[in-house]
């Protein structure tokens, strides 16, 4: 296969910023498709994709930390109960060799 037949694989950040050239509407499609050596309907799907999609970039970073303070505070409270259990034990053995036990609630 020769060079001409080869696709060319674009970078997430590439695209992008032709994308955000295109939203900006400074320069024509076709501008833009020589500008970055693209075909113009390349341009127009990444531009479609980065209208739809766009809005949801931020609300997916602020889900994926939510998930992790969730996450956080459940092992939190796991590690709270054991430590809870360690201590009861603690104090049932302490009393138990001192002849005193009296189990809290």
């Amino acid at each position: 296969m020769d060079q001409q037949h080869l696709r060319r694989q674009h970078p997430p950040a590439f695209k992008a910023k032709v994308a955000l050239a295109a939203i900006k509407e400074e320069k024509t499609v076709a501008e833009l498709a020589s500008q970055f050596s693209v075909h113009p309907t390349q341009i127009k799907q990444w531009r479609d994709i980065l209208e739809k999609d766009g809005p949801t970039l931020f609300q997916t970073r602020q889900t994926d930390k939510e998930k992790d303070g969730e996450s956080l505070v459940a092992n939190l409270y796991e590690e709270i109960g054991k430590l809870k259990v360690q201590s009861e034990w603690l104090k049932k053995v302490g009393h138990q060799r001192l002849g005193e036990y009296h189990p809290t609630t």
